[in-house]
């Protein structure tokens, strides 16, 4: 049976906003509040996924306990300057606060705290609201599909001198995410890599990959040091790209030269995986088959099978440390310009795949001095002719 309609009181907020840092997900958090899963959803979707700060008062402003003493003093006649030096405050402080509440004769503590409080919701006016100029060169940015990240360093080496033409990326990404600031169509946030709805705590992403069964697993802290300079060509980071549920490709990335392969998967299982990679790593020269770092995903169990039929060793990143494989990360993302959250990546040919890597590996990397990752691996390719 349907639950009835529930407006959220504000300790049910409170409550959603600690279980949704939790990673926990919409259904599980109305189960608790005893309301719809959709009352849950426009909460956070409302807020782009951020928990409201929590109010505060401001030190210069008046508190409760002083506008009480200001009532009682005006009963018994005291004049501003009196209750000034009484509270320790400005006289100029205390006639606006009565002028603002309606005077001396109407002047009541707890109606004038109501009023200050209420008076104090309206929002603050963000930069990019401000400042049309700096809006519209973030909107073109992100419609070029820049990051905030990148709009940020960029907007930095442009106009060094004029902070008004600065803005953070947290503050871009706030104000795409956070419907009531309204100062960034929300149209733009499809044009970030990820472009979700709204932002989600990383709890959340954790619970979803669930615990792993991996056993006999090689630490990341013994992979040859050659790996970690990227000195010696040969080196791989892997992982798996999810698209539409249940389906998924299989990543490969050379340390060295950033030079990407992408295997299609008919299935996520360790036995599917492992052999998809073993007949694609099979094809490379030996000299460029030293190594394989993974993630810690349940897709590469049978990891000592991979080892036997490549010969080359597999190892596993820390829990909850995917900037271990950072080429592989940066990769991925690139990826979702092509492949998006909730794509069907079944119905997807290898030879629609190769063509991605193929565009990915022919564009000049700044990190390579502005060589193709093609360029590089070629070159490593004839090293080893």
């Amino acid at each position: 049976m349907a639950r009835k309609y529930k407006r959220l009181s504000p300790a049910d907020i409170e409550v959603l906003w600690s279980r949704w840092r939790r990673g926990e997900p919409f259904v599980q958090i109305s189960v608790v509040l005893g309301c719809e899963r959709e009352t849950v959803m426009r909460h956070v979707e409302r807020a782009g996924g951020l928990p409201p700060r929590a109010r505060r008062r401001a030190a210069r402003h008046l508190t409760l306990a002083e506008r009480e003493e200001i009532s009682r003093g005006l009963a018994v006649g005291d004049g501003v300057r009196a209750l000034a030096r009484r509270l320790g405050r400005a006289p100029s402080t205390i006639s606006r606060e009565l002028e603002r509440r309606g005077g001396a004769a109407w002047y009541r503590a707890a109606a004038a705290e109501a009023e200050a409080w209420a008076g104090g919701r309206r929002p603050k006016r963000t930069k990019l609201a401000r400042t049309p100029r700096l809006r519209r060169v973030v909107e073109r940015k992100l419609c070029a599909d820049w990051s905030p990240q990148q709009i940020t360093a960029w907007l930095k080496r442009r106009y060094p001198d004029d902070l008004t033409m600065q803005v953070s990326h947290e503050t871009i990404y706030q104000t795409l995410y956070v419907q009531a600031r309204g100062a960034l169509k929300r149209e733009l946030v499809a044009h970030l890599r990820r472009g979700p709805r709204y932002r989600r705590p990383r709890a959340a992403a954790r619970a979803e990959r669930g615990p792993g069964q991996l056993v006999d697993t090689v630490s990341i802290a013994e992979r040859p040091p050659s790996a970690d300079t990227r000195a010696v060509p040969g080196h791989w980071e892997g992982d798996l790209l999810v698209g539409k549920r249940g389906t998924q490709i299989a990543t490969l990335v050379e340390r060295q030269s950033r030079f990407v392969m992408l295997e299609r998967l008919p299935a996520a299982d360790s036995a599917t995986v492992v052999a998809a990679l073993a007949r694609r790593v099979r094809r490379l020269p030996a000299a460029l088959r030293q190594s394989l770092t993974w993630d810690r995903g349940k897709e590469m169990a049978q990891h000592r099978r991979f080892t036997v039929a490549t010969d080359v060793r597999v190892y596993f990143c820390d829990p909850q440390s995917p900037w271990q494989r950072g080429s592989n990360e940066n990769t991925n993302g690139l990826l979702r310009q092509y492949f998006p959250k909730g794509t069907d990546l079944s119905r997807l040919t290898q030879r629609q795949l190769d063509v991605v890597a193929r565009k990915l590996n022919t564009r000049p990397r700044q990190t390579l001095d502005w060589k193709t990752p093609a360029e590089v691996f070629e070159a490593s390719v004839a090293l080893t002719d």
